[in-house]
């Protein structure tokens, strides 16, 4: 369907910068979204860096894990996995299963991210977890841009923040005999509902936190908490799609959605026929 000049001109988003005292003031929310969501950093980070040396990891082990792997969930189940004696091509398996949600995560940054060099995206993906995910979407709409390095200072509350803790958690786990006694396993789940409710914004937002809460519980004592993660992470989304838009979109809307780049530039082919 061909376009008209305003969609294609007026209502996409400018590849120009934004007002400095904006972009500023987005930075300034970033920075203390990123704070509190460092907390669950820390304290997630001590609970792997715990369970990793009960399970017989070494230092290095447990930070060349946290710096090649960088996936808490991942991170988790491939312990529990290993000290189970499972063969190295189920461990492989259920990690990458247990990822899979990082795909969908990329597949909404992309269209922000699409005149970026391949390297520039690469290094953004290595780091692209949960946290930062719910930091960086949020942050690129308020801004109407791509901000590379916005991204990156949010980075910089979770990853480093991550990392240290796991070393700390490791070798302070032998001044702690049962670490379960704090109850610091609930903050990752505690974390992962406020980066959802952050992210909810509509209708099928909405059915997708639902669903995925549903799913994930119920695939979890059925089968396996690993099981319901991967379950929750896949069936949600197709279940929000059924969901009808509580008003057709405008062309806002959809500049928002599929043009996230420079003015008359489209991430969406439809738009540009």
């Amino acid at each position: 369907m061909p376009s008209t000049p305003s969609a294609t001109t007026a209502a996409a988003p400018s590849s120009a910068d934004p007002d400095g005292a904006d972009l500023r003031a987005a930075r300034r929310r970033l920075i203390l979204d990123a704070a509190g969501l460092s907390v669950s950093a820390v304290a997630f980070g001590l609970v792997y860096g715990l369970a990793a040396r009960a399970a017989g990891f070494t230092l290095i082990e447990v930070a060349a894990m946290s710096v090649f792997v960088l996936s808490g969930a991942a991170q988790f189940a491939a312990i529990g996995l290993i000290t189970g004696g499972a063969p190295w091509a189920a461990i492989v398996l259920l990690t990458t299963l247990l990822n899979a949600r990082h795909v969908l995560y990329s597949a909404a940054l992309a269209p922000w991210l699409t005149e970026r060099p391949r390297l520039t995206r690469a290094a953004m993906a290595h780091v692209l977890t949960d946290e930062t995910f719910g930091l960086a979407l949020p942050h690129f709409r308020r801004v109407g841009r791509a901000d590379v390095p916005g991204y990156w200072l949010a980075t910089l509350f979770i990853v480093p923040t991550f990392i240290g803790a796991n070393l700390i958690g490791f070798i302070g786990g032998q001044t702690i005999p049962d670490p379960s006694r704090f109850g610091i396993d609930i903050v990752f789940p505690a974390a992962m509902a406020g980066i959802a409710a952050s992210l909810v914004s509509g209708r099928r937002e909405l059915v997708a936190a639902v669903a995925g809460a549903v799913l994930a519980v119920g695939a979890g004592l059925l089968i396996g908490p690993s099981a319901g993660i991967v379950v929750g992470g896949l069936l949600a989304p197709a279940v929000a799609l059924l969901v009808p838009r509580s008003s057709p979109p405008s062309d806002q809307e959809l500049a928002e959605d599929y043009a996230p780049g420079p003015i008359g530039h489209h991430a969406h082919p439809s738009l540009d026929e």
